[in-house]
């Protein structure tokens, strides 16, 4: 009868390494987040200082030079801007409506021009560079082309609804088309982001369930609506996170098409615009920090309702 041998048990740590410190084998076993310390306490320190100041200046009333004396007067600035319904829940509804219709167009539009690249075609290459190319120029050169276009005695835009016969439109200068006007110059810029990350999601996914839903005879749109679209879902869920966050702190597209204060009815003022003006054009600078810090958590929240949507998706 043959006698089994057993492996030989593996060797312990301290058996390999005998002679090292504690603190060597400790710092061994912990090196990658050792490696990381430095840049995270950095970034930390970017990050907690100023939302500290901020925090305690919307606890002050700060006002006229950061440097001036000031008096804490805690919750105060919080209730006068949260009971301002003027100017702070205008700013608050304009901020959500500019945010939403813009988010929405984009990522259908994204989605629907992802899909038409999704498969090679004649010309692909220069029709990718054609869709990018609003993503080449900054939010405020974006801004100020967009505004000579939209003026209203010398602008394209009004000469070319001469052409059809549809008289001129107030377009930025109008209290009412102001923010519309806008949200499509925001659709226009970054609609291609959208569509980058799409494309991305839509070149990773197999090829095994398409075919397999042709082959059962599913239409175009049954296999989008019920293929496509769910293996997709994720990544959109990462480009609602990514341009909705963004889409809520803008701030230099509006400024460079409406100036202080989003107009002379403060049309196209959202929170960013609002918080700005209070800061540099009335010194306001406790007002000022509170707006942003309710700002903040406002999109503190909405990164927690998508994140939380995107774990549940991942999860299925």
């Amino acid at each position: 009868m043959s006698a089994v041998i057993a492996p030989d048990k593996a060797p312990s740590r301290a058996n390999v390494m005998p002679d090292t410190p504690g603190w060597a084998r400790w710092a061994n076993d912990h090196r990658k987040w050792l490696f990381a310390a430095p840049a995270m306490a950095f970034v930390a320190a970017l990050i907690i200082f100023p939302l500290g100041w901020t925090i305690y200046l919307s606890l002050t009333d700060s006002s006229g030079s950061v440097r001036a004396e000031s008096e804490f007067i805690g919750f105060r600035n919080y209730i006068d801007v949260l009971s301002d319904t003027d100017r702070f829940w205008p700013a608050v509804g304009r901020t959500a409506a500019f945010t939403g219709v813009a988010l929405l167009f984009e990522v259908v539009l994204g989605m629907a021009i992802a899909l038409l690249l999704w498969r090679p075609f004649k010309g692909e290459k220069w029709v990718r560079v054609a869709i990018l190319l609003p993503l080449v120029a900054t939010p405020v050169a974006v801004g100020m082309m967009w505004r000579l276009i939209f003026d209203p005695n010398i602008g394209l835009a009004n000469q070319a609804l001469g052409w059809i016969g549809i008289g001129p439109q107030p377009w930025l200068a109008g209290q009412h088309t102001a923010l519309p006007t806008t949200i499509f110059i925001d659709i226009w810029q970054w609609t291609p982001m959208v569509v980058l990350i799409l494309l991305a999601g839509l070149t990773s996914l197999s090829e095994e369930p398409q075919e397999a839903a042709m082959i059962d005879g599913a239409s175009p749109w049954q296999r989008f609506r019920h293929v496509t679209l769910p293996l997709l879902m994720p990544t959109v869920i990462v480009a609602v996170l990514l341009r909705g966050i963004d889409a809520l702190k803008t701030f230099d597209i509006l400024y460079a098409t409406k100036g202080r204060g989003g107009g002379s009815f403060n049309e196209v003022e959202t929170l960013n615009v609002y918080a700005y003006g209070l800061s540099f054009d009335y010194n306001e600078y406790g007002l000022s920090s509170t707006v942003l810090i309710l700002f903040f958590l406002i999109i503190i929240g909405s990164m927690w309702a998508l994140t939380s949507r995107r774990k549940k998706e991942a999860r299925r």
